[in-house]
């Protein structure tokens, strides 16, 4: 729906609205709100909301901390029940500095900017993600203790699967605020759950795994549990990715199939995934972006290691599906989760626009079982979060593609973690050297 002013006016009074949230994203992915009172709607209409932006990762110094908050109308929903008690509305909002310009760090606006490219191309960009989580058991205190929900493995049925009402009270929330749903299921490990929705353009759907993971979060607490979209919570079993289906439009027409070729893609898909594979480590860094990510690329676990693409080959970093004609598509297997979705949207779009203007050939269709594969012929992605930062810091398309600011900082601030990381000493470490 599309909202204005004064129909957002109305069905405030009508829903006798008591709060206004206003939701940003910061640079790591992080959902983050500021709150005012109803009565402080005109001036937000008005993109007058302000905030202290110094603290926020990714954002200004303190020096620099004005930011103002400018509501997206198109996100305006008043929130139910399940999400929150009080009668609340919410908007998604662009961070703009005092001067009335976008401002550069904003993840959502790094978006945008790749959206426009892509128009000028000609294109427009659908995507479907496919975000995976588990669910955890709280303790008494309510805090999230190691202990699944269930045991249950792919596609299990209840009594097995115990999270099958917390899916359908899940599904039923995203209904309540307009999402399209298409399926949910047990995933493979213990206590691990997919809920699939609809596909849509690049920017609502950035928005609408933000707002997903937010009503997953909300929804299981009220069943007494706790979902993580950890990559890797587990060891010694699956892992949780967000798959992400990416299709190419043109005039109305799907610019990814070709009925004239033998598997009917066109060149243009091939150029794309081309150019996502020839960026695939520096990629890494934005779409499995902590240490915990690359504990899931691994072999053996169905997340991909090797940068290839397949028609059914689920080794692969790249999987052509079967459905051709306006369904003609590509799912990019190795983001997760954590990823924050408007930066990890923005440098796949990057990348596959590149490989359209310079004619990347993405190689021929692999169909071995490259977790089998032990020669060095077919490159793999990074094996761990220095590697992958390594890999972006040379990467000058992704550099543009995120901008000056959010790329120095960003990689600021992975730098740091990977150096707290290899400072700890881990329980595995002090079991197999304790006594050496």
């Amino acid at each position: 729906m599309t909202y204005t002013k004064e129909n957002i006016k109305q069905v405030v009074h009508e829903k006798n609205v008591e709060f206004i949230r206003l939701e940003f994203t910061d640079m790591l992915g992080d959902t983050k709100n500021v709150e005012l009172p109803i009565e402080e709607l005109e001036s937000v209409l008005e993109n007058e909301a302000m905030f202290d932006s110094s603290s926020i990762s990714g954002f200004s110094d303190i020096q620099e901390s004005d930011m103002y908050l400018y509501p997206d109308l198109d996100t305006f929903l008043v929130l139910p029940q399940e999400m929150d008690e009080d009668p609340i509305a919410r908007f998604i909002c662009d961070i703009y500095t005092p001067d009335g310009e976008p401002f550069e760090g904003d993840p959502r606006y790094i978006l945008k900017r790749a959206v426009e490219e892509a128009k000028d191309l000609g294109y427009t960009v659908n995507v479907g993600p496919e975000p995976e989580f588990f669910l955890f058991k709280l303790n008494d205190e309510g805090y999230p203790v190691r202990k699944m929900n269930d045991r249950a493995g792919y596609f299990d049925a209840s009594p097995k699967d115990k999270g099958d009402n917390v899916r359908r009270d899940i599904v039923r929330t995203l209904k309540k605020i307009g999402f399209e749903m298409e399926a949910s299921h047990h995933e493979v490990a213990k206590g691990q759950h997919e809920i699939n929705f609809r596909f849509d353009e690049l920017l609502k759907t950035a928005d609408n795994i933000q707002t997903f993971k937010s009503v997953v979060k909300d929804v299981a607490t009220n069943h007494d549990y706790h979902a993580t979209f950890m990559p890797k919570p587990v060891s010694a079993d699956n892992g949780s990715g967000m798959h992400c289906h990416l299709s190419l439009f043109k005039d109305g027409n799907s610019a990814f199939y070709d009925n004239g070729t033998d598997d009917e893609i066109s060149k243009t898909m091939k150029y794309f995934m081309g150019g996502i594979l020839h960026h695939a480590s520096g990629i890494a860094a934005i779409t499995n972006p902590n240490v915990n990510s690359y504990k899931r690329l691994v072999p053996g676990y169905e997340a991909p290691v090797s940068v290839a693409w397949s028609h059914s080959n689920r080794s692969c970093m790249i999987r052509v599906p079967t459905t051709r004609g306006l369904g003609t598509r590509f799912e990019v297997r190795n983001p997760d989760p954590t990823a924050n979705p408007y930066l990890a949207l923005a440098v796949l779009i990057q990348a596959g626009l590149e490989g359209i203007r310079n004619k990347m050939d993405p190689g021929e269709a692999e169909s071995r079982n490259l977790y089998e594969v032990t020669d060095d012929s077919i490159p793999t992605l990074p094996t761990n979060l220095k590697e992958a930062i390594e890999a972006l810091q040379k990467d000058e398309v992704l550099l543009k593609a995120l901008g000056d600011h959010t790329s120095k900082v960003y990689i600021a601030e992975k730098d740091e973690e990977w150096t707290e990381y290899s400072l700890q000493v881990s329980n595995w470490e002090l079991e197999h050297y304790m006594s050496k």
